[in-house]
């Protein structure tokens, strides 16, 4: 797949802040653009897709692999890649719970595309959905092997995810200093209630807010229900095709991820308990009584 004609953009998030949703939207208003748009959800949790194909679940990669070498038969691109009105789109999926390493799952689940031709497709855009909180190396494939040319992080205004989003930029971060090329083109705000956390945070850590999504019951109750908002000439149209547009020129940047203590500044005191002292328990304390230290059994011998 060639850098020069395809993008390649990794998303980032916290599980649970809304990349799914952002991503199905965003690939169909794509595709309905005039874009070849595909969209790999590499979540093991594979829902990814859900949204896009109204609630239905489709093949994934990884357990259609393993059906498939047992029957002594090999993948086909028809048995993991499904369409929807222009968005091409399939699941990696992951092992079940206690029962294998999600992020293995993900690199078994690219050396397979891989033999599919993956490098051959040619697409305008691919999206692909990672899981933000999770650290292990499949998680970071693309920034840590110059997969992708840029990264997009969802989030909202609320600690957890942005401390996730920081995570992030801080990958991105390490692996530009031993010489990679994927940068950060931009956060996207999801669930806006507009306290203005997450826009302070893309301000912090010198990044753009690429679109703010607000926090809207018809958005909450037509996804709930697995509806695409994200169609041309509907109530969200505009938000979306700007969002098309800003994904698609936002260049890779360079980001300046916070420490602990300026992540926890972005918010009110009241809220991250940033007046809390730390006090350092004693072997009393956790003896539950009182404790007398013994003289220590060490011999130091002193020099002559």
């Amino acid at each position: 797949m060639s850098e020069s004609e395809t993008q390649i953009i990794a998303i980032y998030g916290k599980g649970g802040i809304g990349k799914s949703f952002t991503l199905a939207n965003l690939s169909y208003m794509m595709a309905q653009q005039g874009k070849k748009v595909l969209l790999i959800g590499c979540d093991p949790k594979s829902d990814t897709t859900s949204l896009l194909f109204g609630g239905r679940s489709v093949p994934t990669i990884i357990a259609t692999s393993a059906e498939k070498r047992l029957a002594g038969e090999d993948v086909e691109i028809g048995d993991v890649c499904f369409t929807r009105d222009g968005v091409f789109a399939m699941e990696l999926g992951g092992p079940e719970v206690g029962r294998g390493c999600g992020g293995r799952g993900i690199i078994h689940g690219f050396e397979l595309l891989e033999k599919l031709g993956f490098h051959e497709w040619g697409f305008d855009y691919v999206l692909l959905d990672f899981l933000g909180d999770v650290v292990c190396g499949g998680f970071g494939l693309p920034i840590a092997r110059d997969m992708c040319q840029k990264v997009i992080v969802v989030g909202s205004n609320d600690l957890q995810s942005l401390y996730v989003a920081n995570n992030v930029c801080s990958a991105v971060e390490y692996f530009q200093k031993l010489g990679g090329n994927v940068g950060v083109a931009g956060l996207v705000v999801n669930k806006d209630d507009g306290t203005g956390e997450a826009e302070a945070f893309a301000k912090a850590v010198d990044i753009p807010v690429l679109a703010a999504i607000p926090q809207d019951d018809d958005i909450r109750r037509k996804s709930a229900n697995y509806e695409i908002v994200g169609k041309p000439g509907g109530r969200w149209a505009p938000l979306f095709e700007q969002l098309g547009e800003q994904v698609a020129s936002a260049p890779p940047q360079k980001p300046q991820p916070l420490d602990h203590d300026q992540l926890l500044d972005l918010f009110k005191g009241d809220e991250v308990g940033r007046d809390v002292v730390l006090t350092p328990a004693t072997q009393a304390d956790m003896r539950g009584g009182e404790y007398v230290e013994k003289e220590s059994l060490e011999i130091v011998y002193q020099a002559v």
